[in-house]
């Protein structure tokens, strides 16, 4: 079989640390297995596929003595080399695939070729949690969502409607990558609530806050950059910043945020190239910044020129008390990079946020985000944008802030009723969490391995910190069961907390009990 006029397409990786003849052999052995060059296919003579990859025509050689090696090409005088005759099969005793009467293929060694990022990236607790929510009979307080079924949905098909009647195809089209002009600017407007003043040319749209932890990451953070996060704090940045390299360093928090006294203190012995902080709710504490904490933090990082990555994704979700300006509104140096997203308020599954921050750090962005998803989706960009001009967000707001209230206390108060020895918890004034002191020998995992037998899921705390946790604390959302799931969900947790506490006294009766000298 004659090799076709136009050469395999090959990718080739200059910055690779794997050998180019390397990359060349498993692009051709992948096209083989794959059964895309099938047998007796010619491949091109070395010279003519070096010159194609302008490499030297011995990587080409060497690449076609691996192939050959793995019984995987045959050479022959006159005809050149062609993919061999064998026939790959499975001998049914080994994972192996082999050539008929040839020698092993042995299985791609995946392990070793991830690269360190991803081998950094080994928490698989967000994975384990989501896998439990397809549990019909789950009861979720480890979910990070607003009130389920809350949505509106007939606007929702109201809106849609118009917004392919009015759009027609270009709902269907690429957006520029900052995002549909018009929802930034309606964004703009939205972040006045929060006491923000940004043009829509200082907002770019997000596929999700979290792409913008991602994008920040990437664009700013070296292998061995410090970032300063509270502790404990939002998991995924945790994960962000490691597969970025980054040292991370806890600064404690209490009720009222950060704790500045100690940032001062760490910032004589350390410089960090970001300060990431959730100042409203925080996740996972529901903790609030106080003002003067966000004056001085402001002030820490202008010193010091320190870039503050400000998430808000929960700024909106207040039940009670006094709202306070986001960090951004009182940013008069220019430090603060601003996350936001809707995940949060409405309609999660569409996957939109934003980020507000200075022209020429939203320029390269912008060229990142092109290499990761080119844009945000077109349609929900245009639906969220009409959500907002219609104001119909504010009355979302309103209707979902009373029933979360309304869960909030519901679980307080169920709470209070389980006869919970030694466990504590707070009160936050808004947010979706409830963050719990567990005593302090009590094993999250154990704890949590009874939940999950009794139909009940939460976040255990170890995961909010990056290195050792400072207290035996768990995350419970109140939002997203519904007032029958809270009642009974607390009534699971309980059996399993106490359940949880027997074992333990047992445990530690029997560790009381002497055996004797142990030579």
């Amino acid at each position: 079989m004659k090799a076709d006029e136009e050469i395999m397409d090959l990718k080739i990786n200059r910055e690779s640390t794997i050998p180019i003849y390397l990359q060349i052999s498993k692009g051709i052995r992948d096209l083989i297995l794959n059964g895309l060059l099938p047998a007796g296919y010619r491949l091109p003579p070395e010279r003519k596929l070096a010159e194609e990859l302008q490499v030297n025509r011995s990587t080409v050689l060497n690449a076609y003595r691996e192939l050959k090696a793995d019984g995987l090409v045959d050479s022959h005088v006159g005809r050149g080399t062609e993919v061999s005759q064998g026939e790959f099969i499975d001998d049914g005793d080994n994972d192996s695939p082999q050539v008929a009467e040839g020698p092993v293929i042995h299985p791609m060694p995946w392990e070793q070729l991830f690269c360190e990022a991803t081998l950094r990236m080994q928490d698989t607790t967000v994975r384990d949690l989501l896998r439990m929510a397809g549990r019909e009979d789950m009861i979720l307080f480890a979910a990070g969502v607003t009130v389920p079924g809350i949505d509106s949905l007939d606007a929702l098909e109201r809106i849609q409607a118009d917004v392919l009647k009015s759009h027609g195809h270009r709902t269907v089209q690429h957006q520029p990558t900052e995002g549909f002009y018009p929802l930034r600017e309606s964004i703009s407007q939205l972040m006045k609530k929060r006491g923000i003043t940004a043009s829509a040319e200082d907002t770019m749209v997000l596929s999700g806050s979290q792409q913008g932890l991602d994008l920040i990451a990437r664009a700013f953070l070296d292998p061995g950059d410090i970032v300063f996060v509270e502790e404990p704090t939002f998991f995924s940045a945790i994960h962000i910043f490691k597969a970025a390299g980054a040292r991370i360093i806890g600064i404690p928090i209490d009720k009222d945020g950060m704790r500045t006294d100690v940032l001062d203190m760490m910032l004589k012995r350390f410089k960090p190239k970001i300060i990431y902080t959730i100042p409203d709710f925080q996740n996972p504490s529901g903790a609030v910044m106080s003002l003067e904490r966000r004056k001085e933090l402001l002030s820490l990082a202008h010193r010091n020129q320190i870039i503050i990555l400000e998430d808000d994704p929960y700024g909106l979700l207040r039940y009670e008390g006094r709202p306070l300006p986001a960090l951004k509104a009182l940013d008069g140096y220019g430090n603060v990079l601003y996350l936001s997203t809707f995940s949060k308020l409405l309609f999660p599954g569409f996957r939109v946020g934003w980020v507000s921050a200075p022209r020429e750090v939203l320029h390269r962005l912008t060229i990142m985000k092109q290499t990761a998803d080119l844009h945000t989706s077109s349609l929900p960009q245009l639906i969220f944008d009409h959500f907002l001009r219609e104001n119909l967000l504010d009355e979302h707001l309103e209707k979902a802030n009373k029933e979360n209230c309304r869960r909030r206390d519901m679980l307080l108060a169920e709470l209070r009723d389980a006869n919970l020895d030694a466990m504590s918890w707070n009160e936050p004034q808004g947010g979706l969490y409830l963050w719990c002191r567990l005593p302090d020998g009590m094993l999250q995992t154990r704890l949590l391995a009874r939940a999950v037998e009794n139909g009940v899921s939460f976040v255990p705390g170890n995961t909010f910190y990056s290195v050792n946790p400072t207290g035996n604390y768990i995350r419970l959302n109140f939002t997203y069961p519904n007032p029958s799931q809270i009642r009974e969900g607390v009534r699971r947790f309980a059996e399993a907390y106490h359940d949880t506490q027997r074992e333990q006294k047992h445990y530690s009766g029997a560790a009381q009990i002497s055996l004797g000298p142990i030579l």
